[in-house]
């Protein structure tokens, strides 16, 4: 197999229009507003054009340094030290209510260096913006809490419509491209504590997702292994999509996976029993996350998708509504009290003593 280089030209399929629209520009100016800072631009995602329009975004909780070093992510890595922003919950949960979002995708660094993993502080949030818009779809896209089970009781407890756990790659490769403190079997462990958490607490309806990114030296029969193993564990969501370089110092890209391979996977997908597969060239985790859930939550209930659009389009007019009142109800500064990018000397931070994992 070929290493594929950064700066070889890509495959046609693999190009998309750069995003705008008045939709689009409105939002990335709010989340300015807000000092709200979203994966999907950090992240470069090409589909965040796609998603923003359909009032889907993603935001990072606790910070941007990672305890972990996974060799195809580009988030910094390093040791927080056990700082955490205690205003922050609230402050995402106030300028989140206030946008058009229909639903929105929590996600965190992973946070080795929290006695929790950070569990706590993303439950908080999931509650407190359900309190305010409890017309908002929340998904919570967390790491493996170092395989504390109870951490993941935490989140689920919190409520979130979706759990998220990214297994990231096939079980032969993952010692290759995640951190050496992550494990395929701690992600397996992780999802289906969530889903029997959930189970046993009586929460319905609350799906499990997981996604696999190809391209990094896995094959196809493993590919579909992998989502086996992750269907025996009761994940009911499934996205995959195509890695790609974020630099050169990062895994190297050793195959360009065609759309008819990508259409092979959804099609084992559905016939393993999810209840929905996302799976293309451009697929993120979070890719069109709402239409996503919708789907999945039809066919669980024995439909086949019927008007999805027409759904999405009436659950964002009730976003536009919802957030409208929460502005009114809040005040405009309300929202942006409490700069996010404002940790350095923040008297809300933590001390570390009581939180670091020794």
């Amino acid at each position: 197999m070929t290493a594929a280089s950064r700066f070889v030209p890509k495959p046609p399929w693999l190009k998309v229009r750069a995003p705008g629209g008045d939709t689009y520009h409105h939002l990335k100016q709010t989340f300015r507003e807000l000092d709200l800072h979203t994966v999907c631009e950090e992240a470069r995602c090409p589909n965040v054009g796609e998603c923003w329009r359909e009032g889907t975004a993603t935001v990072m909780l606790l910070g941007d340094v990672c305890t972990r070093g996974c060799r195809f992510c580009a988030v910094t890595t390093g040791n927080p030290r056990g700082a955490v922003d205690t205003r922050e919950p609230e402050h995402v949960a106030r300028a989140i209510a206030r946008l058009d979002l229909q639903y929105v995708v929590m996600t965190m660094v992973n946070r080795d260096d929290l006695l929790d993993g950070g569990a706590e502080h993303v439950g908080r949030t999931v509650q407190r913006l359900k309190s305010l818009r409890p017309d908002i779809l929340v998904e919570t896209l967390v790491g493996d809490f170092s395989g504390h089970l109870s951490a993941v009781d935490t989140v689920v407890d919190a409520r979130p419509d979706v759990f998220a756990h990214n297994v990231e790659t096939i079980r032969r490769l993952t010692r290759t491209v995640r951190d050496v403190r992550s494990s395929y079997d701690q992600s397996l462990a992780v999802l289906e504590r969530a889903k029997t958490r959930a189970r046993a607490q009586g929460i319905e309806g609350q799906l499990t997702k997981s996604s696999i990114m190809v391209g990094v030296g896995e094959t196809d029969d493993e590919v579909i292994e992998t989502m086996r193993d992750l269907r025996g564990v009761g994940v009911d969501v499934v996205t995959i999509g195509q890695y790609l370089r974020p630099t050169p110092k990062h895994h190297e890209v050793l195959r360009f996976v065609p759309p008819e391979t990508f259409t092979r996977y959804e099609e084992e997908a559905l016939a393993m029993g999810f209840l929905y597969a996302a799976s293309g060239p451009l697929v993120r985790s979070s890719y069109r996350a709402a239409e996503v859930f919708l789907r999945s939550l039809l066919r669980g209930k024995g439909g086949e998708g019927g008007d999805v659009q027409a759904e999405l389009d009436a659950r964002l007019d009730v976003a536009r509504r919802e957030a409208a009142r929460v502005a009114l109800e809040l005040g405009a500064p309300a929202s942006v009290e409490v700069p996010l990018g404002a940790r350095a000397a923040s008297a809300g931070l933590v001390s570390a003593a009581s939180l670091v994992r020794r």
